[in-house]
């Protein structure tokens, strides 16, 4: 686990930044340097974005991961990147034909409620195909065991860059529609700059000649259009459909609800980033000791450090709530309810990365189809219930059901579960802090409060899970860190 601890910790920090800045933007830049109603703007531009990317990338990021390390010779592997470059950009070609023929059908069904998307719905292309191609020039580093650098793109550069633009807006330096299109181009620029720092690793020799196993891989890079990112997709789906149902400026509200929530996905995507990796190595080396002591311990290792982070939200939402403009205030329930269902996404460990890389990964179609009826079904049915709310819950109960399909098959087909006895000792502890914190406040502004809560919860969870020793990498970690202040 060296490797995975090393550059998991550095792609912690760089995720942290990057989710720090994003709180600023979110909870402060956005909701007082434009308008709600761009606010929401950005924020479906994005999600829709989001939602495009996998079919524009034709799975080739996921591709090249589980398919790198199979190839021996060089023009072998030459010609299976060439393809790899290639795929992207031959998919979007018809998709922009489509686009370009049925502009007003497709911005007829999707302004019924809001007239201002009708003229952003070209940003959305160009950002999918440059959040397409970013992820596979990130794929090509993590192959090479180099995911630091890649990482620092994918969750700083761009809230740095609309840090820049929020910041330009405010001043007059620019309008709201150039604003708007500096939005599509940082991550365009992010592409690019992916795209150099990658060749300079591994220039790309491009090669046309015959690839060996070209239909087992076409097969899996279209299949896992879906399967490799319905997560992401989830979580973004309902801000897509929300914006059918309600307000724009709400879609705003709900965006900031589940920001805050999905700050517990950090260590996840952090770590991730390496495991997808080594995981695709244990599972062609046929090691399953290997395997399975990795699913375990990244489950416990990711549930510690997410149980943490769980409680500083959870226990401290309602003073952050009080520091915001109050009408955010609506996404209180939706905070709770994705919480815990990302705490559920760390508790799989590297589940996720054994199903896209082994020889099941069609399976993970099936239920990525099956979650993704469901979101869409539950938000149809809840939504004009509950608005917002209905959102969150419809999103809680899909991603509830999908993580518990996924444990129920690698259990039956590798015969292990991430689950261990130090799994309940966590999970009691979490509900015996959260009652104990939740009611409890110090009698101070909303700022200080939740410095001094956090300060406390912090002592006491880190000396609880050190004396249980719940994690042999987290308790190493902290007597290094001991160590270090002596």
């Amino acid at each position: 686990m060296g490797i995975v601890v090393n550059q998991s910790l550095r792609n912690t920090i760089t995720t942290y930044l990057g989710f720090g800045l994003g709180a600023i933007n979110a909870l402060f830049l956005y909701t007082n340097f434009i308008s709600d109603q761009y606010y929401g703007l950005v924020a479906y531009i994005l999600s829709a974005a989001n939602i495009m990317m996998p079919l524009m990338a034709f799975g080739a990021h996921n591709t090249i991961v589980k398919f790198y390390s199979t190839f021996k010779s060089k023009n072998a592997l030459n010609s299976f990147l060439t393809l790899m470059l290639i795929l992207p950009i031959v998919l979007s070609i018809p998709l922009a034909f489509v686009g370009y023929v049925a502009y007003d059908t497709i911005a007829d069904y999707l302004t019924t409620k809001n007239e201002i998307v009708r003229d952003y719905l070209w940003y959305i292309f160009l950002t999918a195909l440059s959040m397409a191609y970013f992820e596979v020039f990130y794929a090509w580093m993590k192959v090479q065991m180099q995911t630091v650098f890649g990482n620092f793109m994918k969750e700083v550069f761009h809230r740095v860059g609309a840090m820049f633009l929020l910041f330009a807006i405010y001043f007059k330096f620019i309008d709201i529609d150039q604003f708007m299109l500096g939005i599509v181009g940082v991550y365009i620029l992010r592409a690019l700059i992916m795209m150099c720092y990658a060749f300079s690793t591994r220039l790309p020799v491009f090669r046309f000649g015959k690839i060996d196993k070209l239909s087992s891989i076409l097969k899996y890079s279209s299949l896992i259009i879906i399967a490799g990112s319905i997560a992401t997709i989830i979580l973004d789906l309902d801000k897509f459909m929300l914006n059918n149902y309600i307000d724009i400026e709400k879609v705003a509200y709900y965006s900031v609800a589940v920001f805050i929530a999905t700050v517990i996905a950090v260590p996840q995507r952090a770590m991730h980033q390496i495991l997808l990796p080594l995981t695709a190595q244990f599972l062609n080396e046929n090691n399953k000791e290997a395997l399975k002591d990795l699913y375990q311990r990244s489950s416990l290792t990711l549930y510690v450090i997410s149980g943490f982070i769980f409680l500083l939200i959870v226990l401290n939402i309602n003073q952050l709530y009080a520091i915001i403009p109050s009408e955010f205030g609506d996404g209180l329930i939706v905070v709770f309810l994705i919480s815990v269902a990302k705490l559920y996404d760390n508790l799989l460990g590297n589940n996720n990365a054994i199903l896209f890389n082994s020889d099941y990964y069609r399976m993970v179609l099936v239920f990525g189809v099956i979650l993704a009826v469901l979101a869409v079904l539950l938000n149809l049915i809840l939504i004009p219930m509950y608005g917002v709310n209905g959102a969150g819950l419809a999103t809680f109960i899909a991603i509830v059901v999908y993580n518990t399909i996924k444990i129920i098959f690698v259990k039956r087909k590798f015969n292990m579960i991430p689950f261990t006895s130090e799994t309940l000792k966590i999970t009691i502890l979490l509900l015996i802090l959260v009652i104990a914190f939740y009611f409890w406040e110090f009698p101070f502004n909303a700022y200080l409060n939740i410095v001094l809560k956090s300060m406390a919860i912090g002592v006491v969870y880190a000396l609880v899970i050190y004396k249980l020793n719940v994690s042999e990498d987290i308790t190493e970690a902290i007597r290094k860190y001991l160590r270090f202040k002596n």
